[in-house]
């Protein structure tokens, strides 16, 4: 059985490496770069700085330790390029996400705010080689769905916005069930990276949260609540802002 090779002079990389192959009883060996390889072997990792500077076959160069152990076992199990990666999205303040890859569900998870769809988006689609990655998003909550659109705009081949009327929410995890089902209906592509423009509901529902948040002291203002809409700041940020204008 072929192993993981940890080639790296990086000490928090390499200690964040060793920590999570031992929870996932991931066998490895450690590697220095002048280091013959030996013939267990099937793939190294290391750091992107570092990996100008190791010849070998398989070498996984990623930054974030989770995903490249992820990327090399695909590699040792010699993982599988599907033809269409498809990305079903439930949008909301906290979207629900599951992966097809030729129609098989891979992944699904439910992430919590917008932006990070785009980090788990460069997770799956490195982990899973794929021809075409195709992401379909329900046509819901338009400023959470825009957020999510603009920020994986330039991640992947086509976007596809869903009418979600019909994706049924089932299990105890309803934004998975409703991604799932999004990612199997069809949708109409989008050409043009679409703005995020919150309502007057939304903006005024934030500065209510904001007053619970702060416990009374402060309501932020409009342009700030339009902010945190946009997921340019936190709520918790905006409160600090509003609470330091009132105390000058």
């Amino acid at each position: 059985m072929k192993i993981i090779g940890i080639m790296t002079e990086d000490f928090r990389f390499f200690h964040q490496l060793v920590l999570q192959l031992k929870e996932r009883g991931e066998p490895f060996i450690s590697l220095g770069f002048t280091d013959m390889i030996p013939s267990a072997v099937g793939v190294i990792i290391t750091t992107e700085a570092e990996s100008k500077k190791i010849s070998f076959p398989a070498v996984v160069a990623n930054d974030d330790p989770g995903v490249a152990i992820d990327i090399a076992l695909g590699k040792l199990k010699g993982g599988e390029e599907f033809e269409t990666l498809v990305i079903g999205i439930d949008p909301g303040s906290r979207p629900g996400i599951a992966v097809l890859g030729d129609r098989k569900l891979i992944f699904a998870e439910t992430v919590q705010y917008p932006e990070q769809v785009a980090e788990i988006l460069d997770h799956v689609m490195a982990c899973y080689p794929h021809s075409h990655s195709l992401v379909k998003i329900g046509h819901g909550d338009k400023t959470n769905r825009n957020r999510v659109i603009r920020a994986i705009w330039q991640k992947v081949d086509e976007i596809q916005v869903v009418d979600e009327s019909n994706t049924t929410k089932r299990t105890e995890s309803p934004d998975v069930d409703a991604a799932v089902a999004i990612a199997f209906s069809s949708g109409k592509t989008l050409f043009e990276m679409p703005e995020v423009a919150p309502t007057t509901g939304e903006i005024r529902d934030i500065q209510r949260l904001s007053r619970i948040h702060s416990q009374g002291r402060v309501t932020i203002s409009t342009d700030l609540a339009q902010a945190v809409a946009k997921g340019e700041m936190t709520l918790s940020e905006a409160v600090e802002v509003q609470s330091r204008k009132l105390s000058h």
